[in-house]
């Protein structure tokens, strides 16, 4: 019997970047199409950008017309961050919207007893307000200086590929809970939509008109609308007439209260819920969620690099969108979005989804966010899109972007024992540990974390419930400490280090240099 030569077993080798796109991030559809797909992005991102408002607003005292401020101003601020890091930072195609991370911490300004004693709501909600404002202001200055300083650039050095597998999966898994237990509040439309969005982006991807792949390429818009005119028939028929208030919540589509409190023409503007007042506790507590959301974002940007068919962005790009992403976060204190920002996840598997990893889809997008946020009515109306619609497409797009953490592994030995330790043990630890902090704080109604320390509570709290963040912390510290010694190339570090200096490889340059020659003034460092 002939013996099979290895190279005639494997048949994919590790690939830098990943093939099949139709458009990778400098190269651009024609105008119509981007503009479709930059609309397309800018519903995407309406999903964070209602619900968070949604959840925090009504606990700060505030009513429909507050929240209705509260996501224009969201919207608003999104549009802003992404031209500036799409421009200016990381240059990846990339949404900075709201983030998730930065709720145990707002919550625990809430609670405050200082503001809980206010008795006029509309009075505490601008209070409330005025103190996450004040506290993001104050921690922005977290990313801000671990950016620019290139100290985060630094601190990459200890990141390997197989340090980053467990990071970047759980960018996506870490999700899991806005998929399908969402989905479930509402199965009659967030199934169909589902199975709708799946048909139509996978299945019916190669139906093409005038040479266009139009389910492929469009397969949001075109399924939110079936399902969203479908979700209407059902509300305006009376299917729900009966049944209970958190089932009417879920699937009507006349329950946003959006529309009829968003003022036709408003234009979001610094300091308009006031001055913020600063309170060392809250900017402590509030610091953690900026590192938690600096870690999510790092794993973000190398899932949105490969799935922009680019190169792994070097240490300094890193940085410098770390940086920009710090100004952001100060944005977002200066306007009062009531949230942090951090990459959108679930636009980075759309990139993925239609194999469009174009910089300047991302870019009209985020003119789509800043003028529908200006003209309230009209943004109100695809902000009223029922959340359980977004939830649905989420239970695939999260899976895209994990998937894109696992593919790292390519370049690791797998057959390696202590490769399989650090990724099975990194990568259950940040899914488990988050569920107990989950767990415990939805029984006990706080985190775990219960000291007469307000500050310390939150940060622990806020850490350890963020599975980017714990999978991080846990795979950095095995992959550079447990037999370290002549493991480089298991770890998949010889593929990694061209890619950490601008100068590494020649394709760095084409993808991530400054618009406008800047980099004449601002060189790569």
């Amino acid at each position: 019997m002939a013996e099979v030569k290895p190279e005639e077993i494997i048949t994919h080798p590790p690939m830098d970047q990943l093939q099949g796109f139709e458009y990778c991030i400098d190269s651009n559809p024609s105008w119509g199409e981007a503009i479709a797909l930059g609309f397309q992005h800018y519903v995407l991102a309406l999903g964070t950008a209602v619900m968070i408002p949604t959840f925090l607003v009504p606990l700060m005292g505030g009513s429909d017309d507050d929240k209705v401020r509260v996501v224009q101003t969201l919207l608003f601020v999104t549009g802003i961050n992404t031209l500036i890091q799409t421009l200016f930072g990381t240059r990846l195609p990339t949404v900075i919207g709201g983030s998730y991370a930065f709720v145990v911490p707002i919550i625990s300004i809430i609670d405050d007893s200082s503001l809980r004693q206010i008795t006029d709501d509309h009075q505490r909600f601008l209070q409330t307000m005025r103190a996450i404002q004040g506290a993001l202001i104050v921690s922005s200055c977290i990313q801000i200086i671990l950016g620019y300083s290139q100290l985060w650039g630094i601190c990459s050095r200890f990141f390997s590929p197989l340090g980053m597998v467990p990071v970047v999966s759980l960018v996506g898994f870490g999700l899991f809970d806005r998929g399908f237990p969402v989905v479930g509040r509402c199965v009659e439309i967030g199934v169909p939509m589902l199975i709708l969005f799946v048909a139509s982006s996978q299945y019916l991807k190669h139906l093409q008109v005038r040479g266009l792949p139009i389910s492929e390429r469009f397969s949001l818009l075109i399924t939110i609308t079936i399902i969203w005119v479908y979700a209407h028939l059902l509300t305006v028929s009376g299917a729900y007439k009966h049944h209970p208030e958190r089932t009417q919540v879920n699937c009507r589509t006349d329950r946003a209260n959006l529309i009829s409190s968003a003022p036709w023409i408003k234009i979001p503007y610094p300091l308009q819920w006031g001055a913020p007042t600063f309170d060392a506790g809250h900017s402590f507590g509030m610091m953690a969620a900026v590192f938690a959301s600096l870690i999510e974002s790092t794993g973000a940007y190398k899932a949105a690099a490969r799935l922009a068919s680019a190169t792994p962005p070097p240490a300094h790009v890193l940085s410098r969108g770390i940086g920009w992403q710090g100004i952001g976060i100060l944005l977002d204190g200066l306007f009062g979005t009531a949230a942090g920002s951090t990459v959108s996840v679930e636009n980075v598997g759309l990139l993925g989804s239609t194999r469009v990893g174009s910089r300047r889809v991302i870019q009209i997008s985020a003119a789509f966010m800043i003028f529908f946020s200006i003209m309230g009515k009209f943004g109100a109306l695809f902000a009223s899109i029922p959340f359980i619609i977004f939830a649905a497409v989420y239970c695939v797009l999260f899976g895209i972007v994990a998937a894109v953490g696992l593919s790292l592994l390519q370049f690791t030995n797998m057959n390696s024992m202590r490769n399989l330790f650090i990724t099975g043990v990194s990568i259950f630890l940040g899914l488990s540990v988050p569920q107990y902090f989950f767990k415990y704080t939805s029984s006990a109604q706080r985190g775990p974390a219960h000291t007469k320390a307000e500050w310390f509570n939150d940060y622990i709290n806020t850490i350890f419930s963020s599975p980017p963040t714990v999978a991080l912390i846990v795979a950095v510290f095995l992959d550079n400490t447990l037999d370290v010694s002549g493991t480089a190339g298991d770890r998949g570090m010889a593929w990694w280090a061209r890619f950490r200096k601008f100068q590494g490889d020649s394709r760095n340059e084409e993808f991530y240099t400054l618009p406008f020659n800047l980099n004449r003034f601002f060189p790569p460092s």
